[in-house]
This record gives structure tokens, sequence and C-alpha cells, in this order.
């Protein structure tokens, strides 16, 4: 049976239309997801530093130049000044002092312009008086001293308006004091902490003859500083001075006390460095419980009222090195002499190391300390000193000379 064209092309439309396949179904929406929930977060555990490292104090080194009595001229009762206003009377010494890491020595007399003196003399011919410019502040401070004693028989020769006027002369220099009771000075070298306190027998001064007063002041210091450093101003005075007496000493009827049970005490509280001035010659020094206790420096720059005739024209320049427990290692005389009318200037002859060795031996017997004759000075065994004793060692007797 034939099939038309119009039945044909329905039966073709109609098997494509069962061909057709069907849309895939749409997949079933998805709820929206919670958001993770937050974790809370741990605090990190600190991590702990290591503690800073302390420094290894026996490793460390600083250096002490340490001088006697010093008076560069006064304006009063009359115009003592030096020709160029003190300006190079240091010259022949500054090096020295200089190129020691600290520069410490005795101030007599004031630092003052103008004013009237209050100290009244019972006898003018053992008193004297003397008054600075303020502006010699200016000279210590160029010579290279950075610190200087106001504890002495002449801190108040003007009262203590005079001893204010000193203290606010050195301020402004830039130069560490001490003297006036309760002062003591802090000063940094070299990442050590050094402390120094001047005594005296004297009014208004921290307290000399109080022994345990002064302990309890250099004990204060030394628990708070690397280093200390003591000066004082005791013993008798003159050429008659020159040996120690191991006693209570006194001039003019003023106590001047028992210098080596003072300085010795002094390091048993702490000090590291003892140094004595006053009597106006060199005393002997000795090593004392690995500290240096240096008895008198003698007349180191005095320009005009205190005798620089014979050993009292000579003077060292005490250098020492101590390590940063304040231990003695090393050390060195420069000695020096005064012709007048220039300033202090190194002296060849080396008079003061050879008086100096020689004391020491004498009053000691072993002060602890070789002496070199370079000038050099180096520890040496001793066996412990006795307390105190009675008369000092018996030496074969030596000719002090003069000078």
């Amino acid at each position: 049976m034939r099939i038309g064209p119009a039945l044909a092309t329905l039966l073709i439309a109609a098997s494509l239309a069962g061909c057709a396949a069907a849309p895939p179904p749409s997949p079933p929406s998805k709820a929206p997801s919670a958001p993770p929930e937050a974790v809370p977060a741990v605090p990190a555990e600190p991590v702990a530093l290591p503690p800073p490292a302390q420094p290894d104090l026996a490793a460390l080194r600083i250096t002490v130049a340490t001088v006697g009595d010093m008076m560069i001229g006064t304006d009063y009762p009359d115009n003592r000044l030096p020709d160029d206003d003190a300006l190079g009377f240091f010259d022949g010494v500054a090096d020295v002092l200089r190129g020691a890491d600290l520069a410490v020595g005795n101030l007599e007399g004031v630092l003052l312009d103008g004013g009237e003196p209050v100290k009244e003399c019972s006898d003018p011919s053992a008193c004297w008086l003397f008054r600075s410019p303020s502006r010699y502040a200016a000279v210590y401070r160029d010579a290279g001293f950075d610190a200087l004693s106001l504890a002495n028989n002449h801190a108040r020769d003007f009262g203590e308006e005079g001893r204010d006027a000193s203290m606010a002369a050195l301020d402004a220099a830039g130069i560490r004091h001490s003297g006036r009771e309760g002062t003591t000075a802090s000063l940094e070298r070299g990442g050590l902490r050094v402390g120094f306190v001047a005594f005296s027998g004297t009014r208004g001064a921290n307290p000399m003859l109080n022994e345990e007063a002064a302990a309890a002041t250099v004990a204060g210091l030394a628990a708070h500083h690397d280093v200390v450093i003591v000066s004082f101003h005791g013993g008798a005075e003159g050429i008659d001075a020159l040996r120690l007496p191991f006693a209570e000493e006194e001039y003019y009827g003023e106590p001047r006390g028992d210098v080596v049970a003072f300085g010795r005490a002094m390091v048993d509280a702490g000090a590291d460095l003892v140094f004595g001035h006053g009597p106006h010659v060199i005393r002997a020094m000795e090593r004392y419980r690995g500290r240096i206790i240096a008895y008198s420096l003698g007349n180191f720059a005095t320009y005009y009222g205190i005798s620089v005739a014979g050993l009292k024209g000579i003077a060292p320049i005490l250098v020492t090195t101590l390590d940063g427990n304040g231990e003695f290692v090393e050390g060195r005389v420069v000695s020096t002499r005064q012709v007048r009318p220039s300033g202090p200037v190194v002296d060849p002859a080396g008079r003061a190391l050879d008086l100096l060795a020689r004391l020491s031996r004498q009053d000691f017997g072993n002060p602890g300390v070789r002496f070199e004759t370079d000038g050099r000075m180096l520890p040496v065994g001793r066996p412990a000193p006795k307390p105190h004793p009675v008369e000092p060692p018996a030496a074969a007797p030596e000719q002090l000379g003069g000078g």
C-alpha cells in the first residue's frame, strides 16, 4: 500500500517528537551552610629572654691618678696670683693627669670672688688663709681633674659660704666634689660606677675622727658602686711627720687622727683606693687586703703660703690601675717637683719615687708593693698585717736625704 505524501510527513514528525529526550530535572536547592564556628585563639607561651650578661668585673680596668695638696694662688690678703692667671700652671703634668680615666686631688682654700674670712687665727705664725678666684675651677678642669676634695683645714677659711662658693664653681666646671658633711660624689668610667668621698677632722666635714660614721658612709657607697675612692686630710705636718707613728696624731693642739687605723678601717668597710694629704710631705703607702692606701701624697701644686723647700717640694702623681672589683692590679709613680714661680713638673731624678719606696719599707717592712726603678708598682705577696702595731717593723736605717 502506498502512503501519500501528507501522511508520510505526519508520521515522520510524530517519530521525531517521540525520540526527543526530556530535560533533566533541576537538582534540589541546598540550604546555606553555617559559617565555621570560631575557635578561640590560644595565647602563645611567653618566651623567656635570658638575663643580660653581667660584665666580668675582674676583667675590667680603670686607672686613677691621685695627688696631694693644691692651692694655685690666693688674692687674700694680698694678690699672690700667678702672672699668667694660672692658665699654664699644670702644663708640666697635665698629660699624666689627662691620661688616667680619673684624676683626683685635694683643693686647699676656697674658690671665691671677694668676701671676708670667718676663720680666726689664734697663732698667726701658724695660720694662713687661701682664697682663689672662682674662675680657677676651669684651670683644674683643663688640667684633667674629675673630682676634688673639699675636706681640709682651709675649706672653711671663709666660712661655709666659702665652701658653698667652691662647690658652685666646681659644679659649673663639671668637677665632682666631696667634703662637706653628708656629701659624696658618683662618676662612671668604662661601665664602672665609681664613688668618691673625702674626710677630715675639721668642722663641717665628713668626719674622719668618727671612724664608725666614716665606715658607714663608705659601706653605703660600696653598696651602689663598683669602685670606691676615699680621700682624707689627716696626720701631723712637716718634715718631722715623714714617719708614721701608728698612733693618734695632732698638730698645734688639733687632733689629726690615727691615719693607719683610719685607712685600714675604710678598706674594711668597702673602700678600694685610699689616699691622704695634709702633712705637706710624702708618707708611706701599703697594699692592704689587695687595696692601696697612700698615707700622704705631699704638696703637689702650691703656689704661695705653703713651703716647698727641700722634701716639701717633691710629690708623686700616684697612678693606680684597679680591676672592676677595685683590687690593685699595677701602678706607676710619676715623680714631680715644684720650683716657684712655676707649677709642678716631672722630676727626672725620681726623688718622690725614691722617698715613697724608702718610707714604705721602713714603716711596713713589706708594704705589699714592689717599687721598680722606672716608677712601676707591682703587687707582691704579703703576710696579713698585725692589727695596729704599737711599733712599726724594724728596718735597716736609710738616709732620707734632701732635695
